[in-house]
């Protein structure tokens, strides 16, 4: 026997992981985003699957106890043994203290992290070699310790979750890779959104209680530690259990994708969702996804878009009339779901001016936004491509000197310019406007008396809006046409914004009201922009980057990703709307008709005001790619899959048919093939314009 005793504070860890997991899964089904129904067999394979993840990923992470367990020993105190390793230790504490080292090169704080490890593992090490009584007391308060940190981990990890579920409505994903980065924001965002001290406080107790509990229990566990040979013997059984658990654990999740998304995405383990999300984050769409002969995507694209190159989706853009040099403003508004419009049945009054306004303008009633990032609208509307999978183009290495909207307008003379309340190096927006031509305008060009109030994610959308009134006016002073494309922040979580400026409080942290103020922020900028010379020879874009949110019932969920889009021009443009099936990545492309721009094009996007449009979409995450056409819905997917879904229009009351945008999506008995090869076509394409770098300017 391999000494059942020592394998106790392994087992009550993962006793105690299963029972969390179990809890937060169940908080997780219980929670109004899940909006998804379950039979007996869904809630079996929900938990039985789950339990059998959860626990093939604490046995690999469990090596990590296991490391600290087997390294305790009684015999590294005898004589020479302990004076050995505490002279070794004395000498690397004066190495690191008073002489250059690697740890020095890196400078900051990493050196003092070093002595400071090392000093305290030395100070620790000579008391039980000194002082042998001091020994148990100090092993037990170093192994609740310990027990602790486990416990307060798994804790923090299911607060976590329950906190990623409630805004995305899934397991980690790209996103929590991404919170990684931007540390300074995600961090800032969670102390200004949710109530920090009193959760630590309750998650505190709760693992002080359980530790204590699993010490009591186990505690004998490391005064009579193992032999050396049951250590051994210990190490190569678990060796092989990890080596088992490495390979089950993905067959388990390869053949665990379920047409409804909850199921999948409840039965799964949030830290392996993690694991592959970070490892890829760049999709090679040629590796993992369906594929044609390259000839054949480029002649299907152009039964699409007539007039591009055999090759290349270059095309010469005509117009008969002569070019309108008005200038442009371009509103990217953050997570402008089109449920929040009255005229998508919203009774709430959220956003009275867009409604307003909507009226006065081309409102664009059925427009699909390309992703569920601010980055994957910037995309869209900047270089007028379908989504990439796996990380947006801005957030890649090679983001530079592409073709894009900003160099069109640079062409024709404009001034070129990206606004953003917030700091732009988040999510790598300076780096790719830069890159692209662009002149930033972000938090570091506001004086501390321009800013009224801010959050961790910039100054507010009114404070926004009067610096960008500032930089226009100065624009319009130079005698050339401007385009500026700002990015609003306000409508983000914590949802703070000043108070006494709508009628619901600022520091309520709403999302209705994270709205409402920035619908109030804009009808301050169209108040401020009014007065001034260069209004009514201006062009404003309206648009969302993406919807509030994007969880459904199936992967790629069509009300979710269904935005609203509003062009205005007061004596120039004449209110209409217009219900052509259309992609964020046309709204650019559309605008520039509107102007009458003669140019040579990369753009996939296209001009649905042309007589040849052939109307259509692309929705996507990360890894499923969308085609929306015929009423049918085609998504490709990593190890090649191809899935359709039917489209059948569900009746909103009250809704006008122009913006109805609730469908159930029926997977297809049969594969339209043609609809597949189109899809495959539009993505292939754009992939591989990418990836050899054909989209340059």
């Amino acid at each position: 026997m391999l000494a059942p005793k020592f394998w106790k504070p392994f087992l009550w860890l993962i006793y105690f992981y299963l029972c969390v997991s179990v809890i937060l899964r169940i908080v997780l089904l219980l929670n109004p985003i899940t909006t998804a129904h379950f039979n007996i067999g869904d809630y079996l394979k929900i938990f039985v699957k789950g339990a059998l993840n959860d626990i093939l990923i604490f046995i690999l992470l469990g090596s990590l106890f296991w490391l600290y367990y087997l390294f305790l020993s009684n015999n590294k105190f005898k004589k020479p043994h302990g004076y050995i390793i505490f002279c070794s230790l004395v000498l690397l504490l004066c190495y690191l203290s008073f002489f250059n080292n690697i740890l020095k090169q890196y400078g900051n704080v990493v050196p003092l992290i070093g002595i400071v490890f090392v000093g305290f593992k030395t100070l620790i090490f000579g008391l039980m070699l000194f002082f042998p009584k001091l020994r148990k007391p100090l092993r037990i308060t170093f192994y609740f310790t310990t027990i602790f940190l486990f416990v307060s981990l798994i804790l923090l990890n299911a607060l976590s979750e329950y906190y990623f579920w409630n805004e995305f409505g899934m397991r980690y994903n790209f996103i929590a890779v991404d919170y990684l980065i931007y540390t300074n924001e995600v961090i800032g965002n969670i102390l200004e959104s949710y109530p920090v001290v009193p959760l630590f406080a309750i998650l505190g107790l709760i693992a002080l209680t359980a530790s204590w509990f699993i010490v009591y229990k186990t505690k004998n566990c490391i005064i009579q530690l193992p032999a050396f040979i049951t250590k051994i013997k210990i190490i190569a059984v678990y060796g092989i259990v990890v080596v088992l658990c490495f390979c089950l654990l993905p067959l388990l999740n390869r053949y665990d994708q379920d047409e409804n998304v909850f199921e999948s995405e409840l039965q799964s383990n949030g830290v392996y969702k993690f694991y592959i999300a970070f490892m890829n984050n760049h999709l090679d769409y040629f590796k993992f996804y369906p594929t044609i002969d390259q000839r054949q995507a480029f002649q299907l694209l152009k039964d699409q878009i007539p007039g591009i190159q055999t090759g290349n989706s270059t095309h010469d853009v005509k117009d008969s009339l002569p070019e309108i040099h008005k200038n442009v403003v371009l509103i990217t508004v953050e997570s402008l779901s089109e449920d929040y419009l009255a005229h998508f049945g919203n009774t709430n009054h959220l956003t009275p001016f867009l409604d307003s306004l909507a009226d006065n303008s081309i409102f664009f009633t059925n427009l699909y936004a390309t992703g569920n990032r601010t980055v994957r609208g910037l995309e869209a509307v900047t270089l007028c491509i379908p989504p990439a999978p796996g990380e947006s183009v801005i957030k890649q290495k090679n983001n530079k000197d592409k073709f894009c909207t900003g160099y069109i307008f640079k062409q024709k003379g404009y001034q070129v310019k990206f606004l953003y309340g917030g700091y732009s190096y988040f999510d790598n927006m300076k780096d790719f406007y830069e890159g692209n031509g662009y002149d930033i305008v972000d938090r570091t060009a506001f004086a501390p008396k321009e800013i009224s109030f801010a959050n961790i994610w910039g100054v507010c959308d009114e404070d926004m809006a009067k610096k960008a009134v500032k930089i226009i006016h100065t624009e319009a002073a130079t005698g050339k046409p401007f385009f500026n494309h700002w990015m609003t922040v306000s409508n983000h979580r914590p949802f703070t914004y000043p108070n006494g400026k709508i009628d619901i409080p600022g520091d309520s942290k709403s999302r209705e009201g994270g709205v409402k103020y920035t619908d109030y922020a804009l009808r301050r900028f169209f108040e401020m922009s009014e007065k001034e010379a260069w209004f009514n020879n201006t062009v404003f874009i309206i648009v969302a980057d993406h919807c509030a949110s994007s969880s459904g019932k199936t992967a790629l969920p069509m009300s979710k990703y269904r935005i609203p889009c509003i062009v205005y021009s007061p004596g120039f443009i004449q209110p209409r709307q217009i219900n052509k099936l259309m992609s964020q990545i046309d709204i650019m492309p559309t605008v520039m008709g509107l102007l009458h721009f003669s140019y040579s094009s990369k753009f996939i996007g296209q001009n649905i005001l042309d007589s040849d449009y052939i109307p259509r979409a692309f929705i996507a995450t990360y890894e499923d790619m969308g085609f929306i056409k015929d009423s049918v819905l085609t998504v490709l997917s990593p190890l090649k899959q191809t899935k359709q879904y039917t489209l059948i229009p569900q009746t909103m009351i009250n809704v006008e048919p122009q913006f109805q945008y609730q469908y159930k999506e029926l997977p297809a008995k049969n594969l339209n093939t043609k609809l597949k090869d189109e899809a495959i076509s539009y993505y292939q394409t754009a992939a591989w314009l990418l990836k050899n770098n054909q989209y340059q300017k």
